[in-house]
């Protein structure tokens, strides 16, 4: 099917308008797959609002894609019609470049972005190359796998890499991200200390298994913790007390962005240099790890925690996102 159903933004900061749009032929390594549901993420706002510079109009925007396989091209591996499947930020890659070859597709110098250049998930259906086109394992609910596929891999990746059993993590910011991130946390086994500047999160940080909770304004809390954590994620995208935070951290400890802060960190070097500490940051991740993501999501039961809209409503979900109100994650079902 080459013409399908699609809500599009035709200008930064503009309503969407649904549309019928024509995806042309489906490639021989393309899958075709409908859309039941599919996540807002933040990074679709900033597209909308072209707050990176990058964005192209008209635009489909949309990338945490849950549905069913469709339609496959002729060379498409391992799939079949009718399957469960997602689709995150990532749509395609070459393939054959030293980054596909080893693993990391993700870092592909012709990676495809859903949402930038090409047709992504507010729509009836939408394009990815197979190996992008990840299962979905039988026992995750479809409709709130979506948001997985983007924001709880971007979580689960340093966690997974950096993180051992006993280490002591903070979490800097229980929105979209952090809450995910202390889901996963909490059934990897480490000890969780949450950062979050709004009083009504401290009993949800630690309904999902967040040991600790403190104010990120607090700075006389947060400096109680000089030295004690190994691993603290910010999932935020505005400015903090840098060096504050980074005083956290244990010798070894690491400190890794995960929210586009625009804004220039400032660093002193003894603070890193004295305790070996380090700063990192990370994407999202290749194939592989969205697969091992999505079965330690189907065997621990995690789910994001989310609120739903008609995708016939994605003008006033995107109002409610940008108001800030989210808990935690919204989800666009598709009503076409």
């Amino acid at each position: 099917m080459s013409k399908i159903q699609a809500w599009v933004a035709s200008a930064p900061k503009s309503k969407f308008t649904k549309q019928e749009i024509d995806l042309g032929p489906l490639g021989e390594d393309e899958v075709e797959v409908a859309v039941e549901h599919c996540g807002i993420c933040h990074s679709d706002l900033s597209f909308l609002n072209n707050e990176w510079g990058n964005s192209k109009f008209p635009a489909v925007l949309g990338h945490e894609i849950s549905g069913r396989v469709a339609a496959l091209g002729s060379a498409v591996k391992g799939l079949k019609v009718g399957q469960k499947v997602g689709i995150g930020w990532t749509c395609g890659s070459c393939m054959h470049c030293h980054q596909c070859l080893s693993g990391n597709q993700n870092f592909c110098p012709e990676a495809v972005s859903t949402i930038i250049g090409h047709k992504g998930g507010f729509a009836s259906r939408v394009r990815a190359h197979w190996a992008w086109t990840i299962p979905i394992p039988e026992n995750l609910p479809l409709a709130d796998a979506g948001p997985l596929l983007c924001g709880g891999i971007t979580v689960f990746n340093p966690l997974s890499t950096y993180g051992k059993p006993t280490d002591h993590v903070g979490i800097v910011g229980i929105g979209g991200l952090g809450h995910m991130a202390v889901k996963f946390a909490a059934a990897m086994g480490f000890e969780i200390t949450a950062f979050t500047s709004s009083e009504s999160k401290f009993k949800e940080a630690k309904d999902f298994g967040a040991q600790n909770v403190i104010s990120s304004k607090d700075s006389a809390a947060i400096k109680k913790l000089a030295g004690k954590l190994d691993l603290l994620l910010v999932t935020l995208n505005v400015p903090l007390d840098w060096q504050a935070l980074i005083a956290t951290l244990a010798p070894k400890g690491r400190i890794h962005f995960l929210g586009v802060v625009t804004q220039p960190i400032p660093v002193s070097i003894f603070s890193l240099l004295l305790a070996q500490r380090s700063l990192s940051s990370s994407p999202v991740g290749p194939p592989v790890a969205i697969a091992d993501m999505l079965d330690f999501s189907a065997l621990h039961n995690i789910t994001p925690t989310t609120e739903h809209f008609p995708m016939s409503q994605i003008n006033e979900a995107f109002e409610h996102l940008e108001s800030g109100k989210a808990r935690y994650r919204i989800v666009l079902d598709a009503d076409f």
